[in-house]
């Protein structure tokens, strides 16, 4: 389910960021989220297992422990914190139970447990308080998540400190249905006294459930404590907290002054209930010897399975066993007793009128009888909402009063339509997640196109629908470019010539303002414009558009002329001085530049020589101390401007062709 994909990502996210589930999820070729009751293959949870490993240079072990432990603490996050509580009194409990905290989760999520797959635990008590813990799963290599979700529930709610290690590794396919069968021995150790855990704990055993371990714990002051407790208030059950329970019974004074170490129940003579009281009372029972042979049935299942009636027919005949995956026989249901078992009705053996509807399955405990050498199957239908209960033809009716599957079909009828609408809300959260990140990345390539049209702190400007007013700057560097001879290129070319040629030139130009960080201003034909020093101040704004410009000559040579087929030459002309800069109309706004040093920088790209840089003597000025080769041009007449003393810039003397270029 996607709550197991969920987990593993909020694990990488919280402990190593983003950027690694970002890297991980990518490698492994999977979506960025996932739907809480989702069905995802397993394929998914493996890949990104692996992928972990290697992103993180982590053994898989080490990896797989760390997720358990994770795992543990995302499932009480998630709400089933008090469900994990209640489990057990003790780790034995608690292992014991975690097959049917599995059974329940199966109808919250509207799965059978064959769909669900989940794995199976049994566990064994040790003489010497260790346990082994049996972990049956169809999905291998996923065993050492045990140990951290085990280890994580003992310390959390028992204290306790347990180490676990794998002492048998096989496969019984054959025997349980499930590929890897592994045994780990689990021994315990106390980390505090238990007088001095979270009194909030659900339960305090220190140890298994053994009576010397309880009485090893307890000292002379808890035992003063209990007594006179006891003594305050009478032969009455001294009162102690729930957390306490069971290390104070074995000392508390009952009755006659007894000190009892556990209950010991008092059974009647003879049974006094007849056989059809019994039946009728208990309508989901079945009790058969070791050769399967049916000895008794309750009256409602009787109904469903009319064979039942005639006594001594083998239940395998009838029935298979869904869960726990074992052969129908009598020796691997002791083996696994403790466990729920789930039959199911077989198909073959149902009335014609029948064999259309659901099978029905039964789910409930296995009970020896030692005295009889039978086994009593205490048994309710396993249904989970009024639907598969019409399914089956049933009625509530059918179900006993005392039976709590009444309420829980009509509870988990609704718990159902919750679940239904939860998911379709997780659905829609999921769907506007990704309309949104659309919406984003959509946003950030129309701010792109924006800022290359507009500078940025003007476009954010214009956006918040404020007005921009103009602004003066007394010292910047304008270029201007054009190609030579472009007017008689166009007269011999076809329109779309000159289109790709200007492209090619405009691209390679475009890409040398990111590198040395002038903004261009526009273009008109083959006329190219740019600025230093503008719309953000810099001192070095002379520097950048003059390395600027002896990059468009290099970049020039790369250019074809379409008509000779020769690299193309342009002219450039640069000069410096102040500016008035400002936003200039609403529709197709354009930053633009005003003021003499404009026209002069014009002067300087139309008076210029082919693949030369002209200089003014103002940017002139701003260059001759900064490591740039400048011959002088001399004095020339300046249409406008009359005499001007002009320069050329020939190359930066500490910056190589890669540098100008931005080449790495």
């Amino acid at each position: 389910y996607g709550f197991i994909n969920t987990c593993l990502k909020s694990l990488v996210v919280e402990k190593y960021g983003e950027e690694t589930w970002e890297k991980l999820r990518l490698q492994a070729g999977v979506q960025d989220s996932f739907l809480t009751f989702e069905v995802y293959k397993d394929e998914i949870t493996m890949q990104l297992v692996d992928k972990a490993c290697k992103v993180l240079g982590v053994p898989a072990d080490i990896v797989l422990r760390e997720f358990g432990k994770y795992f543990f603490e995302f499932c009480k996050r998630s709400g089933y914190d008090h469900m994990l509580r209640t489990l057990g009194g003790n780790l034995y409990e608690f292992i014991e139970n975690l097959d049917a905290l599995h059974s329940y989760l199966s109808l919250s999520y509207q799965a059978s447990l064959i769909e669900m797959n989940a794995p199976s635990f049994r566990v064994e008590k040790n003489e010497d308080g260790s346990m082994h813990l049996h972990y049956y799963s169809d999905r291998r290599g996923l065993c050492h998540i045990v140990p951290g979700i085990i280890g994580a529930a003992a310390l959390d709610f028992f204290n306790i400190e347990i180490s676990m290690k794998i002492v048998n590794q096989t496969e019984e396919e054959e025997r349980t249905g499930k590929k890897e069968h592994i045994v780990f021995l689990v021994t315990q150790n106390p980390l505090f006294p238990c007088k001095e855990r979270n009194e909030f704990s659900s339960s305090s055993q220190c140890l298994v459930d053994s009576e010397k371990q309880i009485e090893s714990q307890l000292n002379k002051e808890d035992f003063e404590k209990a007594k006179n407790a006891s003594g305050d208030r009478g032969n009455s059950v001294c009162p102690a907290k729930k957390s306490h329970w069971k290390t104070l019974r074995g000392i508390i004074t009952l009755g006659k002054g007894k000190l009892l170490r556990g209950f010991d129940p008092v059974y009647p003579k003879s049974l006094w209930i007849d056989t059809k009281t019994f039946c009728n009372g208990l309508p989901f029972h079945m009790v058969f010897d070791k050769e399967l042979k049916v000895k008794q049935a309750g009256v409602s299942i009787q109904k469903i399975v009319p064979g039942l009636q005639t006594m001594g027919i083998c239940l395998d005949q009838y029935f298979r066993i869904v869960h726990p995956e074992v052969p129908f026989t009598i020796s691997s249901i002791q083996k696994f007793i403790n466990s729920q078992f789930v039959f199911q009705t077989r198909r073959e053996m149902m009335p014609e009128s029948w064999k259309e509807r659901p099978m029905l399955e039964l789910r409930g405990q296995m009970m020896w009888m030692e005295p009889l050498q039978c086994m009593l199957y205490l048994c309710s239908p396993l249904l989970r909402s009024l639907h598969e209960l019409e399914e089956r033809q049933m009625h509530i009716a059918d179900i006993a009063p005392h039976d709590v599957t009444r309420d829980l079909i009509l509870l988990n009828q609704q718990r159902l339509a919750e679940m239904e609408l939860s998911s379709q809300l997780e659905r829609k959260k999921e769907e506007l997640r990704i309309l949104s990140k659309h919406l984003e990345e959509e946003k950030k390539k129309t701010e792109a196109l924006l800022y290359a049209m507009l500078p940025q702190h003007v476009a954010n400007q214009l956006k918040e629908g404020k007005r921009v007013e103009a602004g003066e700057f007394k010292e910047c560097t304008i270029l201007f470019s054009d190609v030579v001879t472009f007017t008689n290129i166009c007269a011999q070319c076809e329109p779309i010539q000159i289109v790709l040629m200007l492209n090619s030139m405009y691209l390679r130009f475009d890409r040398l303002t990111t590198v040395h960080d002038v903004y261009k201003v526009e273009t008109i034909g083959d006329a190219y414009m740019v600025v230093g020093g503008v719309p953000v101040p810099v001192p070095t704004h002379a520097e950048r558009v003059a390395n600027f410009a002896l990059g468009m000559i290099m970049a020039a040579k790369g250019v074809q002329n379409p008509v000779s087929g020769d690299p193309i030459q342009i002219r450039v002309g640069i000069h410096t001085g102040p500016v008035l800069a400002g936003v200039v109309g609403e529709k197709m706004p354009r930053y633009c530049l005003f003021g003499d040093t404009v026209n002069i920088a014009s002067r300087m790209e139309s008076h210029g020589v082919p693949s030369k840089i002209h200089l003014s003597s103002s940017a002139y000025q701003c260059l001759k101390y900064k490591n740039f080769e400048i011959t002088e041009r001399g004095e020339i007449e300046v249409k406008g401007k009359g005499k001007m003393h002009t320069y050329f810039l020939i190359r930066n003397k500490s910056a190589t062709e890669n540098e100008i270029m931005g080449r790495p």
